[in-house]
């Protein structure tokens, strides 16, 4: 559809400008009176006007962009707004580009008036699917905005562990990066430089320092066959990570890692309890609650085995059973699960458990930065001693043979 630029002063008395699409001008002016505004002008955007939407520049909408969303609607609608009225506010106060253009695309749809559960799911891509089918069940039982501060709450809780599992990863990789670009660096200048200004002197080589010139010459030579392969390593490594054989392969490696294994073994404790707790809370019915929380699993080991206890709890078991058959899940996980099935409170049982791991993802994150960094360090400190040993071990026997 076409983009219009328009002009007009809010019912509150205040002029805005702003871009749409519309079929017809005439539409988008009709649009506007309906929601008692004031048309000034509406005419086609020029191309200064519109808006440059290049989807791989496009900006990510986080877990914290939804939470803040999800928390300033809540706001708004229990002051008593008018969710059209309040969609829009959300609009212009948005900083997140794709969430702001989602959020003008919704507003339309809502002023036309269809269905905000509806409207938010024909921008599937942007909106959670969790989210959608949230706002669904508060249209329907009238608490919408029970729906929003459950979904904030969802929302603050998924960012933080995020952002403990980030990190426990990124920190160490940035190390290893680090430690490989120094030992590149020193195989692929320092050493040849040094080595020849020894070679200039007549200084002869001990058969540690000869190794690491043959590792050097090797490098030198092979430069170029050892990018090549390892661009075909990463490029082959992510093609066979996208197959269910790789995706289950590396799924099982992850889990039985000494160190991240237990970690990720967390993650998914808290993420399962917290879903289905927000869900079930919600009127959501538990088969598709188990859908919705199994697809929300990265490991895709937990997403198989949520797909499995969707398919037993159809057939009339408990979810517990095929939660215990995984052996995926702590005891812990799955006796509170049996006990919530048993006295009907399984709720607040899954809340307990997804606080409890979540407490326990953030202490296990400080234990294991504490314990890597100095093993880096120390790893670091090896690689590129070895090759400044290298080094110094001619020009040690140079001097004592000058002494």
């Amino acid at each position: 559809m076409p983009i219009f630029a328009y002009r007009i002063v809010t019912p509150e008395g205040k002029e805005r400008k702003g871009t749409m699409e519309a079929k017809t001008a005439d539409q988008l002016t009709q649009i506007m009176k309906n929601q008692g505004n004031i048309v000034l002008s509406v005419g086609e955007a020029s191309i200064l006007q519109k808006d440059i939407n290049i989807s791989f520049l496009q900006k990510n909408v986080k877990a914290r962009d939804f939470s803040i969303f999800c928390r300033q609607i809540v706001s708004i609608i229990g002051a008593g707004v008018s969710i059209i009225n309040a969609l829009e506010m959300m609009k212009d106060a948005t900083e997140n580009k794709t969430l702001k253009t989602a959020l003008g695309g919704v507003h339309e749809d809502v002023a036309k008036g269809e269905a905000l559960t509806s409207a938010m799911r024909k921008r599937k891509k942007i909106f959670p699917e969790m989210l959608c089918n949230m706002v669904e069940a508060g249209e329907a039982s009238g608490s919408l905005e029970i729906a929003f501060s459950r979904m904030a709450t969802q929302f603050e809780k998924e960012d933080r562990l995020k952002k403990s599992i980030k990190k426990a990863t990124i920190y160490p990789i940035i190390l290893v990066i680090l430690m490989i670009g120094m030992m590149a660096l020193m195989l692929l200048w320092m050493i040849p430089t040094f080595m020849g200004m020894f070679e200039q002197i007549g200084t002869e080589m001990n058969a540690y320092t000869m190794s690491i010139i043959l590792l050097s010459n090797f490098v030198q030579s092979n430069i170029f066959i050892i990018l090549i392969i390892m661009i075909a390593t990463v490029v082959g490594f992510r093609f066979f990570a996208k197959t269910d054989l790789g995706k289950m392969s590396l799924g099982t490696f992850a889990l039985k890692m000494p160190v991240f294994g237990p970690l990720l073994m967390k993650t998914a404790c808290a993420r399962l309890g917290r879903t289905l707790s927000t869900l079930l809370s919600a009127g959501i019915p538990l088969v598709e609650a188990v859908e919705i929380s199994g697809r929300s699993m990265e490991n895709y080991k937990y997403k198989k085995a949520m797909e499995n206890a969707k398919d037993q709890i159809m057939r009339g078991r408990a979810l517990s059973q095929p939660l215990i058959n995984s052996g995926l899940f702590p005891l812990m996980v799955t006796h509170m699960v049996a006990i919530g099935e048993e006295t009907g409170n399984i709720e607040e049982m899954l809340e307990n458990v997804a606080d409890y791991y979540e407490d326990d993802v953030q202490t296990a994150t400080d234990a294991m930065m504490a314990m890597l960094e100095p093993v880096i360090i120390i790893v670091m400190a090896i690689g590129v001693g070895a090759m400044i040993i290298a080094i110094l071990l001619p020009m040690m026997d140079l001097f004592e043979a000058l002494g």
